[in-house]
């Protein structure tokens, strides 16, 4: 596992290279990866497992989904992988025919971003932050090959770039429904996006929002608090997060990333303090977060390893 690690990093909490036991395979490719649930009037959910990427769950990992307007639908995040990203254009499809006008890519990692490809027949404007497209320039290639290592040949799908970039906001007119999108400064990564939908007041706050599972770091830890204070002024009841429960109070959902980022920063600081390596470093901050998070053993390393790097000179 721990030869594993570098690689794992890199793909900057995407994908696992680790396998599962068939039976937990077996198990990770029936739990979720077709079933919907509507969180809120029209929004529709498949929970992602709370697991990496493997050949049996087929990276159906992240939570994606759905909104029905009148005259049209918004998918938010089309899937970790080409067969993901078709089993939900089936989901849409078994609830509506009105056409798919819109795919929003909320980040650049690829159980978001993969599914992209079984929508292209759609004809759909691809949304992304404005920084989207370049970090899928550097990224996408790899990320691709990688995912295919795992799944199998031509399994990942092809990368697919955004059609129209948010800068700042924009706003996305369904018929007679209207989102809101947020472009946010790096946070989780560089690239987020997050939605609010104006008919329920839900937010869809992908990866700027774990819940369960341990929050995996590529953008901003300083940053990622500021961008989640901002979140917790939102009129939003409920959200939707990157990964965990398909919907869940907000901002008290928030409570326990927090906690942990804060975790994270205050002990990352005391480590360089102290003129500790980030070898050290790694081996105890946030000690007091494992048992409390699921693949805490496969991210924490990771994150405190980020952390250091972003701290160490301010």
């Amino acid at each position: 596992m721990r030869a594993l690690f570098g690689r794992r990093q890199a793909l900057m909490g995407g994908l696992c290279l680790c396998c599962l036991p068939a039976a937990l395979r077996s198990a990770a490719a029936a739990a979720g990866s077709t079933e919907m649930q509507e969180v809120a009037r029209g929004i529709h959910i498949r929970r992602g497992v709370d697991q990496d990427a493997s050949a049996g769950n087929g990276d159906a990992i992240a939570n994606i989904g759905f909104i029905i307007g009148r005259k049209a639908v918004l998918v938010w995040d089309p899937g970790g992988s080409l067969a993901d990203g078709e089993r939900l254009r089936a989901a849409v499809r078994q609830r509506t025919d009105l056409p798919i006008r819109y795919v929003v890519m909320s980040h650049v990692h690829p159980d978001h971003v993969f599914g992209a490809g079984a929508f292209l027949s759609e004809h759909p404007v691809f949304v992304g932050h404005a920084r989207l497209p370049e970090a899928l320039r550097q990224r996408g290639e790899y990320y691709r090959r990688e995912l295919e290592g795992i799944l199998g040949p031509g399994r990942a799908g092809p990368v697919v770039m955004p059609s129209m970039v948010v800068q700042d906001h924009a706003e996305l007119d369904l018929g007679g429904r209207t989102v809101a999108l947020t472009a946010h400064a790096a946070a989780h990564t560089d690239n987020d996006l997050s939605l609010l939908d104006g008919e329920t007041g839900c937010l869809l706050a992908g990866d700027l929002l774990f819940v369960r599972r341990i929050p995996s770091l590529d953008g901003s830890l300083t940053g990622w608090l500021e961008e989640l204070k901002a979140l917790e002024k939102l009129p939003a009841p409920r959200a939707v997060p990157g990964h965990g429960p398909a919907i869940t109070d907000w901002p008290a959902a928030a409570a326990d990333q927090q906690r942990y980022l804060h975790v994270l920063l205050s002990e990352t600081r005391r480590a360089i303090a102290q003129g500790m390596d980030i070898a050290a470093a790694v081996a105890s901050v946030a000690a007091s977060e494992r048992g409390k998070w699921t693949l805490y053993e496969d991210y924490n390393g990771h994150n405190v390893t980020e952390a250091y790097k972003e701290l160490e000179w301010e």
